[in-house]
């Protein structure tokens, strides 16, 4: 399945405690090293080769396909469960009926993002260390 698949960069927020969570979680998942991981705050993020500014890559969740341009929003989350084995997370975000539910839901998280993570991203990053740890 996955040998098809070109690998995808994620371009998240390393300040957000549920962003890490997520990052770690797919980590764990990246056993054919199709998911490469860069923190839009940190100095391997570069806005101008990229083609997204920080302010963009905050607002909206972004990826890169190896050798095409950067995609945004849904099909972000799909392609990166895609690669890291999770086949029904990747259909669930694929359906084009759910596109706007998801789309206005990240919209929502990506403006609260770190007031909803401060209440509940500390006890998901534990979780995600944690089943990192005996998985």
């Amino acid at each position: 399945m996955s040998s098809a698949l070109l690998p995808l960069t994620l371009f998240y927020d390393g300040a957000c405690p549920l962003c890490q969570a997520e990052i770690i979680y797919l980590g764990s998942r990246n056993q054919q090293g199709l998911l490469h991981f860069v923190d839009i705050n940190g100095p391997e993020y570069d806005p101008v080769k990229v083609g997204v500014s920080c302010e963009q890559a905050l607002a909206r969740m972004y990826g890169q396909i190896e050798g095409q341009e950067a995609i945004h929003g849904v099909p972000v989350f799909a392609e990166a469960y895609r690669r890291a084995n999770l086949p029904f997370l990747a259909w669930l975000f694929s359906r084009k009926l759910l596109k706007p539910f998801w789309n206005l839901s990240y919209r929502f998280f990506a403006k609260y993002r770190h007031t909803i993570s401060g209440l509940i991203g500390p006890f998901f990053l534990r979780l995600s260390r944690r089943v990192t740890r005996s998985g």
